[in-house]
């Protein structure tokens, strides 16, 4: 923990540029679109700060975040309808997939606004981000044996040519989406501003990113690598902890009657959902979240370094060059710094740590300035979607299968996802009677 602490404070940071895998820089040649470094795997430099300043001070800052809260509203709502229709005809319901739609979706609406359902945009989102998913965490040897590259020959060939076609792909989307926009935009100023306020469109991130294009320099292949970026960073991530945190809960049927108790408490009687204002009194709404962090982050090994210069860090000199993993996955369950660490909830809990890069054994969204940016917009989707879950239905295993029966296996990725898939029954909660109370002694988890 402590080496990991040095790695990601400021002035390792100031010596430290990212890494990233030889697939990511291949694609970044494939195409025109990647001739701007991204935002996760750019090296450190003015072109970065730049497109990190534009990040953080326009697409993702609280107030940004926040003003998103009625669409994800509306994104939980439809996730909830489809879930009704399911627990009317009694049958099991993919947790995985039903949340991985919902956080694809929320980033598409984000991005690209509320028509983003048009010819099915938001499944050909999804199609993308799996493969190129697949394709950047995927064994390449070439990062761990460069010198063999001229030697794979036909291998090395075919994923360069897997990677050009996908990106293709993403090129093609992106630019007609960017395009919609400057047409809208266009109409819009040619019918001046006096139309009907109803009528205005919500802004999304290719509208601000187009309003400030000019201030910070950024092209359109800049526009397409930061959009590529939130769809990567923002739609696995969110699913796994919602998915992670489901089964946590199955497993532990006392936390789960403690973290309904206190939802369906803290949410005004009668209301059919649970709205963002009422999330700020739910604390163990969001213990359990940071548990699941804990326990389950998603990207276990955080995003490579590479030291810039020769630096010494615990006594070990670094050269200049040295790829830098800091596995975040082991350092949450160091038994050094927690107490019970592979207990959910129990001892080992999180809830008063800071998870925001302050607090080294807890990182689930790295340190210093290649800290995730999108945090909140992650845990604001998070936080409402499990809220409403565990508010508006009971939960139940298929018939024969016993909590002791959950398979934890894990496949690991650029993120790690759940081996078999997490299958739940629904059964509606009748949200408009009396707040229920937790079960005796469950307090006490």
């Amino acid at each position: 923990m402590a080496a990991a602490a040095s790695c990601s404070s400021a002035s390792a940071l100031s010596r430290a540029s990212s890494c990233p895998p030889r697939t990511q820089r291949r694609r970044s040649c494939a195409h025109t679109t990647t001739s701007s470094p991204r935002v996760g795997f750019a090296p450190y430099g003015k072109h970065w700060r730049q497109v990190r300043k534009l990040v953080t001070a326009h697409l993702l800052t609280a107030k940004k975040v926040h003003s998103y809260h009625a669409a994800r509203q509306e994104e939980v709502r439809l996730v909830v309808a489809k879930l009704r229709e399911a627990a009317a005809v009694g049958v099991g319901v993919d947790i995985g997939g039903a949340v991985n739609a919902f956080a694809n979706d929320i980033i598409c609406r984000a991005v690209c606004g509320k028509f983003f359902r048009e010819e099915g945009r938001n499944r050909l989102f999804r199609e993308l981000n799996h493969v190129t998913t697949i394709l950047v965490a995927g064994f390449n040897m070439e990062d761990y044996f460069p010198g063999f590259a001229s030697l794979l020959g036909v291998f090395t060939r075919f994923r360069s040519n897997k990677v050009s076609q996908t990106h293709q792909r993403w090129d093609m989307l992106l630019e007609e989406i960017i395009s919609d926009h400057e047409r809208r935009k266009t109409f819009e100023h040619r019918r001046g501003a006096g139309g009907d306020d109803d009528e205005q469109e919500e802004s999304d991130f290719i509208d601000m990113m187009l309003s400030v294009q000019q201030k910070y320099g950024i092209t359109r292949d800049h526009i397409k690598a930061i959009l590529m970026d939130m769809f990567e960073a923002g739609t696995a991530t969110s699913s796994l902890v919602l998915e992670f945190a489901m089964v946590e809960l199955m497993r532990n049927p006392h936390l789960m009657a403690k973290l309904q108790a206190e939802v369906r408490n803290k949410t005004p009687k009668g209301h059919e959902m649970v709205n963002e204002e009422n999330l700020s009194s739910m604390v163990y709404l969001r213990a359990v979240v940071k548990e699941t962090l804990r326990l389950h982050p998603p990207a276990p090994l955080l995003v490579p370094h590479q030291s810039m210069a020769d630096c010494d860090i615990d006594g070990y000199t670094i050269p200049s060059g040295t790829r830098v993993i800091i596995n975040a996955w082991a350092i949450s369950r160091d038994p050094k710094s927690w107490e019970k660490p592979e207990r959910f909830m129990d001892g080992g809990s999180s809830a008063d740590i800071n998870f925001k890069g302050k607090d080294f054994e807890f990182t689930p969204f790295g340190a210093g300035r290649r800290m995730c940016p999108g945090s909140n917009f992650g845990l604001a989707t998070i936080n409402i979607m499990l809220a409403n879950l565990v508010y508006c239905f009971d939960w139940m295993l298929p018939g024969g299968v016993e909590k002791e029966d959950i398979d934890m296996a894990e496949v690991f990725g650029l993120t790690v996802h759940r081996k078999e898939k997490l299958i739940l029954v629904p059964k509606p909660h009748d949200t408009f009677a009396h707040p229920v109370q937790p079960e005796a002694g469950s307090m006490k988890a």
